[in-house]
């Protein structure tokens, strides 16, 4: 998804592609406290081991650890704390099936600022083995090698 338009990216997920495969992807509001807010303005956020559930109706980001506010007091938040994703009644359900299904989960892809609200996106996903990953990898190489020759006879 480009960058604009009021966009403004606080992170990614770098290994969701690789380690999992893609099947839908969702745009969900994030319930933030103060502190979260700027500290993730300053991008002080990290996806790596973040994953989203779906409990008695509502969905949760887990493990998303977002730094304490450099300039924040005694009231300053947990960097570990779930925090709420806001979704309407319909997708929850979907997601709650989709999870239930054999091998699916939830996965964060990135957390970015949309028209200055707090904004991420998940994506049902199954993991990769892998066979799959290695795949992935030498599909890559081909399409970069290919690139490159075409360049050259330019």
């Amino acid at each position: 998804m480009p960058e604009g338009g009021g966009t403004k990216l606080i992170t990614h997920n770098r290994k969701a592609r690789h380690d999992y495969l893609i099947e839908d992807t969702f745009e969900a509001g994030l319930a933030l406290v103060g502190t979260e807010v700027k500290s993730c303005r300053d991008g002080k956020a990290n996806l790596t081991d973040a994953y989203a559930s779906v409990q008695d109706g509502e969905v949760w980001l887990m493990q998303c650890h977002i730094n304490p506010y450099s300039h924040g007091n005694r009231a300053n938040h947990d960097p570990l704390r779930p925090r709420k994703l806001l979704l309407h009644r319909g997708e929850i359900e979907r997601l709650r099936s989709a999870v239930a299904q054999d091998g699916r989960t939830l996965v964060p892809l990135r957390l970015y600022f949309k028209h200055g609200l707090a904004k991420a996106e998940i994506a049902i996903a199954k993991g990769k083995k892998t066979y799959d990953k290695r795949q992935s990898i030498a599909k890559k190489d081909a399409e970069r090698n290919m690139q490159r020759e075409m360049g050259r006879r330019r």
